[in-house]
């Protein structure tokens, strides 16, 4: 044990010396190379400014949904009667115009760039300045949701794929053992990804039945039904919005930067309202729930909590640490276990009363490993089984496939993700058990089979209300990162790109470029600590 004990602080040494030099190095280029050197952080002057980065967000998502608007454009689905402006007409005539192809490039990526920019200063000021209004950043998060959810679907197609199982569910064919192949010849049918067609749904029966509704309600119109699903995911946001401050009041903290943290979070507006991921469900009504519990309302926090679960199960990792906490640390523990009865009853009931609805049982727990199918570089766990088992033919071992390599590499992924958790359970009293909970949702993401940028918001939004120290610079470089995992685009992207005229790819890495350094105004400045001295007051790590 005591060797264990050394190796592990050994582990946590290095890990803060790469940390802090990573984060200094980031700072530095930050300082040297962006418009933020021109400023001597002086006196606040109070939250006037706001009107600036709202605006600027706002021209940022304007960008992006000009630019996913062309008919070619690489970042939504190109195929007739997907959505209501952009797409192909039935009978298309001519070639695509590799002019208008650039400049929907160039129109997304300056979007995403100028977004991440605006977002991130702004992050940065309301961790030094407390007290934002919360209503102007309401206003503010209407203002950047706007254009996305009048854009079609995008980086994603997976609202597709709710759209047909919702028609699934609402004409009794059962999810959870057919996949949207089943509908036959139909419009649902052909915007699915195919590498989805025959695969079941892992979606929870809550979730199922809401879908269900949602295309009943739109007359079995397709089109309907996404739209329908995205105005979900905006309902979906602004829970998470009332959660997060809930939460982050009962633990102490300012709600207005945890607010800027999780609602007006890129990844969360790209993802979950550009994209209509139901992950925003599960994490809106998750948040809402561990608010509940930090100001004392356990049986309410089960019961949000479970609906959670009863839309997406990773949820439920967030019944062990309510239950645990329940009592207070000092507790015996004996009786810290009880409230895990409690729970089962509670999160029971809502999947015995959700699986009525649906009309489909328990069919989706076996499910739960479908989205494992899509072998991707960007989950390490995956990316390490890949590249293990081409190593192994690369030697003329061609006894064991690279199959059964990412099958293991998988294994121990989510054994040590749940072996992380159960110590973070364990030691949640001392760590605050929200924190760890954030924290164990992330580790399940990144050491699990797939890790798709949405996935990243379970976590994210849990910590905007209750991070420590470095994990504020970690919770940032994911927002900032995750809309970028798989090249928003895709293959097609840079095969297109590789394709394409020189001059017309310099002259946007050009203009991206002239993005990145783009002033944004003097209010930028209060993203940096007062000069006090002549130095720079830093906050400790």
């Amino acid at each position: 044990m005591r060797r264990i004990g050394a190796w592990a602080r050994g582990v946590r040494h290095t890990y803060e010396r790469l940390a802090s030099g990573f984060e200094s190095g980031v700072q530095l280029l930050e300082r040297r190379y962006t418009p933020l050197g021109r400023f001597n952080p002086g006196p606040f002057e109070g939250w006037g400014f706001l009107w600036q980065p709202a605006l600027q967000g706002f021209v940022a998502m304007c960008l992006i949904l000009s630019g996913s608007s062309f008919t070619n454009s690489p970042f939504k689905l190109d195929m007739t009667g997907t959505w209501f402006f952009g797409e192909p007409s039935s009978a298309p005539t001519g070639t695509p115009s590799t002019t208008k192809y650039m400049l929907s490039v160039v129109l997304v990526y300056g979007g995403l760039l100028l977004l991440m920019r605006v977002w991130l200063r702004l992050a940065e000021i309301v961790k030094l300045h407390h007290g934002a209004s919360l209503r102007r950043l309401w206003w503010m998060l209407l203002l950047w949701a706007g254009p996305m959810i009048v854009a079609p679907p995008l980086f994603s197609r997976d609202v597709f794929s709710y759209a047909a199982q919702g028609e699934m569910t609402a004409h009794h064919l059962n999810p959870y053992f057919l996949g949207p192949f089943s509908l036959g010849s139909t419009p649902y049918l052909n915007p699915v990804d195919p590498l989805w067609w025959n695969t079941p749904a892992p979606y929870g029966p809550l979730f199922l039945w809401v879908d269900g509704a949602i295309d009943r309600l739109t007359l079995h119109n397709q089109l309907a039904t996404v739209v329908g699903l995205r105005l979900l995911e905006v309902a979906a946001v602004a829970l998470i919005g009332v959660g997060v401050a809930m939460l982050a009041r009962g633990l102490g903290r300012d709600p207005g930067e945890a607010f800027v943290l999780a609602a007006l979070n890129p990844l969360i507006l790209l993802t979950i309202v550009g994209g209509a991921h139901n992950d925003g469900l599960m994490t809106g009504l998750l948040v809402v729930g561990l608010g509940f519990a930090v100001n004392r309302h356990p049986w309410w926090a089960l019961f949000f909590v479970s609906m959670a679960t009863a839309v997406k199960a990773p949820a439920a990792i967030g019944l062990a640490f309510v239950a645990w906490n329940w009592l207070p640390p000092d507790a015996p523990l004996k009786q810290r276990l009880q409230p895990f009865a409690a729970g089962g009853l509670v999160v029971g009931a809502v999947l015995l009363v959700s699986s009525y609805l649906s009309g489909f049982g328990f069919g989706w727990v076996r499910n739960l490993l479908t989205p494992g199918t899509v072998r991707s570089w960007a989950a390490p766990a995956t990316a390490v089984g890949m590249a293990g088992g081409n190593l192994l033919h690369a030697v003329g071992l061609h006894m064991v496939s690279v199959a059964t390599t990412i099958g293991a590499a998988r294994l121990v992924g989510l054994v040590t993700a749940t072996a992380l958790t159960l110590w973070l359970l364990w030691r949640s009293g001392e760590r605050g058990w929200v924190r760890s909970l954030g924290v164990s949702l992330i580790l399940f993401v990144e050491l699990g089979p797939v890790v798709q940028p949405w996935y990243l918001s379970w976590g994210l939004v849990v910590l905007a209300a209750s991070y420590r120290g470095r994990e504020h610079f970690w919770l940032l470089l994911l927002a900032i990162t995750g809309p970028f995992i798989g090249l928003p685009g895709g293959r097609n992207l840079l095969s297109d790109l590789v394709h394409s005229n020189p001059l017309l790819i310099a002259l946007a890495v050009a203009i991206l470029g002239g993005v990145l350094v783009l002033p944004l105004g003097r209010w930028t400045q209060w993203s940096w600590p007062e000069r006090v001295g002549g130095a720079l007051e830093l906050e400790p790590a």
